[in-house]
């Protein structure tokens, strides 16, 4: 027994750190906001027991909450397929043979890890200026100038774009999955006569379909909390008339400029409400389009 408990204390001074850094900064740290949620709370004074007055005034008494959830729904319904759309696009043009192909890998996959960062923020506003490089373009086709920010919806469309261009992550996950899937398969396909998207719809995607599924839960949940760029662009007011006013971002307005604690902690799990229920409806969604050759299908 003395060496199975000596073992056993190894083990938990192994994971100590795990668990300790779980509690303190990640279990206590939401118990506490769930606590807050039911409260008004401003920073300033101790916090006061209000019970659910938080979550009805969001649905309610406060139309833009209500405002930016539908922005933020627009953005992660619309962003989302596009940008797992481009990244299987860019991914089956890298999965061919050739001496630079990861040379090209890499450079696609630079816009992820520097794309939600304040210096990319800006540079992407700085493009769509109205004297920037996309206006340009627009001219030099005899287009006039579009107004990003003066526009609601051309603001949300320069997000949406952003987010998209920031595919690498999925694109590499496109590509570890079209790995997988034996030539051989194209090749019978190829001799039966079948078009190349005869391919892409039998074979391709319903073998890639577990994968799709982990990319479209991680980046709708990545979509849900989307909040540098659309602070930097709008210059944390989520402007034009709240067209970029997503919802990290009032939020974050909530909580650090009005001072509303008690509010945005309630706002904070309504968040984790909503990614939940998509993802739990991605789940229950995926018995019908998902293919697991152990299950046949299903």
């Amino acid at each position: 027994m003395g060496h199975r408990l000596r073992k056993n204390l190894t083990g938990y001074a192994f994971i100590s750190p795990f668990i300790i850094g779980f509690l303190c900064f990640t279990l206590v740290p939401m118990a506490i906001s769930l606590y807050l949620s039911f409260t008004k709370y401003n920073l300033f004074a101790p916090p006061r027991w209000i019970g659910f007055d938080n979550y009805t005034k969001m649905f309610t008494g406060d139309p833009k909450y209500l405002h930016s959830l539908k922005v933020t729904l627009l953005y992660v319904f619309v962003g989302v397929p596009l940008r797992l759309g481009f990244a299987l696009f860019v991914a089956m043009i890298l999965n061919t043979k050739s001496r630079m192909v990861g040379a090209y890998r890499t450079v696609y996959y630079l816009p992820s890890i520097i794309g939600g960062s304040v210096a990319v923020s800006i540079m992407w506003r700085n493009i769509f200026s109205d004297t920037g490089i996309i206006n340009g373009m627009l001219g030099f086709f005899g287009l006039g100038p579009v107004s990003w920010f003066g526009n609601p919806n051309a603001a949300l469309f320069m997000l949406i774009t952003l987010s998209v261009w920031q595919f690498g992550s999925s694109m590499l996950i496109f590509l570890a999955g079209l790995k997988n899937i034996s030539g051989e398969m194209y090749e019978a396909a190829s001799v039966d006569g079948a078009s190349f998207f005869r391919k892409f719809f039998k074979i391709t995607l319903p073998l890639l379909s577990s994968v799709i599924l982990f990319n479209m839960v991680m980046q709708t949940i990545s979509a849900f909390m989307t909040f540098v760029p659309a602070y930097i662009i709008s210059k944390g007011e989520g402007g034009p008339m709240d067209g970029t006013m997503l919802y990290s971002l009032y939020l974050f307005r909530q909580a650090f400029m009005f001072n509303n604690m008690g509010y945005a902690s309630a706002m904070a799990w309504v968040m984790l409400l909503l990614v939940g229920i998509m993802t739990g409806i991605l789940f229950k969604t995926s018995k019908s389009w998902v293919f697991y050759e152990s299950g046949g299908g299903k």
